[in-house]
C-alpha cells in the first residue's frame, strides 16, 4: 500500500511515522507513506497557500490552485483508490472504515488547515470525507496520522500477530474484553482463575461475556446497530 499525505505543515508529521510500529511497517515494506509539502506546489513567491475568503469572515481559507496542482502530479503517476480529505463535516471514522480501506492500495490524505479548503476542491477532487469526531483541531495532520494508523495496523504482516487486530474493539461491534499479564495476584487483586486454566475454549467463552458485558455497560449503542 501507498499512502501520500498533502499538508503545509509536514514536520508535524515526521515523529509520527518514524517509531514502533508504524516504522516496522514502512521498513518492512508493507507501506510507502510520503509527505507532500503544499508549498512546494504553490506559485507564490512567499510560498502562500491560502488567501482570505470570498464575502469576508474571519480566518483564511486554503487555495485551490496547489492542491489540484499536487493532486494532478500524484495522479499522473498511478491511479489513487480515493483521496480523502480530513474534515470535521465528513463521516465520522469507524472501523469498518478503516478494515475497508486497508484493502486499498494507493491512497491520497488531504490535510485540512485554516478554516478549510476551498469548496471546489472537494468538487473536484475529493472521494471521500473522514472526521474523527465532533471537534476541531488546528489542522488536519493528527487526524491524518490517526486516520493511516488505523489502516497500516490491518495490513497482513504488520503485526507481530495477525489475530490480534481481528480482537480489537468494534471488529464485532464489541469492546475488548479486560486482558491481564503477570503478576497474577498485585496488592491482593487477583488475576480471573479461569484466564490461567489453560482451558481455550472456557477462556474464549469467558470473553466473549466479559465483551458483551462491557459494551453493555459502556457502549450500548454498538449492540443496537
Amino acid at each position: 500500500m501507498r499512502i501520500d499525505i498533502i499538508t503545509c505543515l509536514p514536520r508535524l508529521l515526521d515523529s509520527f511515522f518514524a517509531h514502533s510500529i508504524l516504522q516496522r511497517a514502512q521498513t518492512g515494506g508493507y507501506v510507502e507513506v510520503v509527505v507532500h509539502d503544499l508549498r512546494d506546489y504553490t506559485a507564490d513567491k512567499h510560498r502562500r497557500v491560502d488567501d482570505y475568503a470570498f464575502g469576508g469572515g474571519a480566518g483564511m481559507v486554503m487555495q485551490i490552485e496547489p492542491i489540484a496542482r499536487c493532486i494532478r502530479a500524484l495522479q499522473a503517476d498511478r491511479t489513487y483508490d480515493e483521496v480523502i480529505y480530513m474534515t470535521p463535516d465528513g463521516e465520522r471514522l469507524n472501523q469498518q472504515t478503516t478494515n475497508s480501506l486497508s484493502l486499498r492500495r494507493n491512497l491520497i490524505i488531504l490535510c485540512g488547515h485554516y478554516k478549510g479548503v476551498d469548496e471546489r476542491v472537494r468538487e473536484l477532487f475529493v472521494t471521500k470525507e473522514i472526521s474523527i469526531g465532533d471537534y476541531v483541531l488546528s489542522g488536519g495532520e493528527l487526524a491524518a496520522c490517526v486516520l493511516a494508523d488505523a489502516i497500516i495496523r490491518l495490513l497482513p504482516g504488520v503485526l507481530n500477530d495477525e489475530t490480534s487486530a481481528l480482537t480489537d474493539s468494534f471488529q464485532d461491534n464489541l469492546l475488548a474484553p479486560p486482558v491481564y499479564t503477570r503478576p497474577a495476584e498485585f496488592e491482593g487483586h487477583r488475576v480471573p482463575a479461569i484466564l490461567l486454566s489453560g482451558h481455550e475454549a472456557k477462556i474464549d467463552e469467558w470473553r466473549h461475556e466479559q465483551a458483551l458485558e462491557r459494551t453493555r455497560a459502556r457502549r450500548p449503542d454498538l449492540l443496537e446497530s
